[in-house]
Order: C-alpha cells, then sequence, then structure tokens
C-alpha cells in the first residue's frame, strides 16, 4: 500500500550515482520533494527531472531540496543525471524495496512482462519527515506530474 499525505516517510539507504550510500535522514531538516521516476532516459522522465532541475533556485529560495529515486542502476542514474546536468541527489532502488513501500511498481514497464520500475510519483515532506503532498500515477507511467499543483503545495507551509 503507497504512503500518502500525513504518512511518517520511512527512513531507507540507498546508492547514488558515484555508488555512495545516502539515507532520507540526511535530507531531513528542511522541506524535500522525493521524486520516483520510472526510467531514466524516457521521454517523460528527462521532461519531469529536468523541470526539477530547473527548478533549483526556486526551491532555495522556499528552504526546500529535491531527491530523484529510480530502479536503475547507479551507472545509468549517473549517465542520465551527467547528460542532462541534474543538480540533486539521484538514488537507485535496484532492489525495488522502497518504491514498493512510498508508491508502488508498474508491473510490465513499457509493456514488457516482468519489467518493474516505479510509479511516477511525488512527495514533498516537511522538516520533520512527514509527508505533506503525495502524487502517484496509479496506471500510466507517461502521465506527467501537475507541477503546478507541487509548487502550490510547497508553498503552503
Amino acid at each position: 500500500m503507497a504512503l500518502k499525505t500525513g504518512d511518517k516517510a520511512p527512513d531507507f539507504t540507498l546508492h547514488d550515482t558515484e555508488k555512495k550510500q545516502r539515507t532520507l535522514k540526511e535530507f531531513i531538516g528542511k522541506k524535500t520533494i522525493l521524486a520516483f521516476y520510472p526510467g531514466a532516459f524516457s521521454g517523460v522522465c528527462t521532461k519531469e527531472m529536468c523541470t526539477f532541475r530547473d527548478w533549483t533556485a526556486d526551491l532555495a529560495t522556499l528552504g526546500a531540496g529535491m531527491v530523484a529515486i529510480s530502479v536503475d542502476s547507479p551507472l545509468v542514474n549517473k549517465a542520465f543525471a551527467d547528460q542532462h546536468k541534474l543538480n540533486f541527489p539521484v538514488l537507485c532502488d535496484y532492489t525495488k524495496e522502497v518504491s514498493r513501500q512510498y508508491c508502488g511498481l508498474y508491473d510490465s514497464f513499457a509493456g514488457l512482462p516482468g519489467l518493474h520500475a516505479a510509479k511516477r510519483s511525488v512527495f514533498i515532506l516537511d522538516n520533520t519527515g512527514t509527508i505533506r503532498y503525495s502524487w502517484i500515477s496509479e496506471t500510466n507511467p507517461g502521465a506527467e506530474p501537475p507541477f503546478d499543483e507541487i509548487r502550490s503545495a510547497l508553498n503552503s507551509f
């Protein structure tokens, strides 16, 4: 069952693009966007992550940070982050456990039976790690996040 607004975000330990272990606890203490995306280099995922990249100055003004998570390997995530000059941590959930816990998985991603990917989702955590906003694209991995709604949620607390 996916997490929802009001839930305490469970801690996790995942590898970043440099294969360094990172925990959620590192990012708590300010507003934090956790954005789960299905797969690096796909059209919608690229557009989504580049939109968040372009928000960097606005996020800093709001005292907020950004973390992206996919089930891709650290090597794929590194190539993706480097190519698109992503300026926030991109974490690898290759075991799919964190994605399963937070947002669930698409079971046949890209029409391939057995290919599992994180459901496209966005969570905004407050400085205590409580989820203050959540959005999950349950059935359509091609759906873009509601960026205006996310921006409004960030401004609401």
